[in-house]
């Protein structure tokens, strides 16, 4: 059996484009065996070592929570003079005041999180070949990194793959 991987920094690739974290770093991963192999798969059985720092991998969900489409913008608002129900000042006005916060409508937050899932290494008694995304807490940024390796120990054996940050 080989296992491959990528480390993707705090992106989150995605088939609708990419997803950014500031929170988790991802590696992709991929299993590959002879025709009809199959193999356990579980995202527990990986480790990042980052500069020498050990770091269990996550739960996507956790991951999910904290993503955001760079290309995502929130919907225009609507100018205070046209909206009869709107008591705030014009943001323009007062160049001190801080800019006005936008919440994410839920449903867009859901189908970030369901990119997040689906690309997301899928667990359980797997054929081969089997790819997917793991992921692990990183608050700091990719640029302070100049040693990433990625510890394997599970039903295929054990195995530490260097990664290019």
């Amino acid at each position: 059996m080989t296992i491959a991987a990528e480390f993707a920094g705090h992106g989150v690739p995605t088939p609708q484009g990419p997803l950014a974290t500031d929170d988790y770093v991802a590696i992709e991963v991929a299993f590959f065996g002879p025709p009809g192999a199959r193999t356990k798969v579980s995202s527990t059985d990986f480790t990042l070592r980052v500069n020498g720092k050990k770091l269990p991998s996550q739960p996507f969900g956790l991951v999910a929570a904290s993503v955001k489409d760079p290309e995502w913008a929130p919907p225009e608002q609507l100018d205070a003079k046209k909206s009869a129900m709107s008591k705030q000042k014009d943001p323009a006005a007062d160049p001190l005041a801080p800019p006005p916060v936008v919440k994410v409508p839920v449903p867009v937050l859901r189908e970030w999180a369901q990119r997040v899932q689906k690309v997301a290494l899928p667990e359980g008694d797997r054929p081969l070949p089997e790819a997917g995304m793991i992921f692990f807490q990183y608050h700091n940024k990719v640029k302070g990194i100049f040693l990433i390796e990625l510890m394997y120990a599970g039903s295929a054996g054990k195995t530490v793959l260097e990664l290019h940050p």
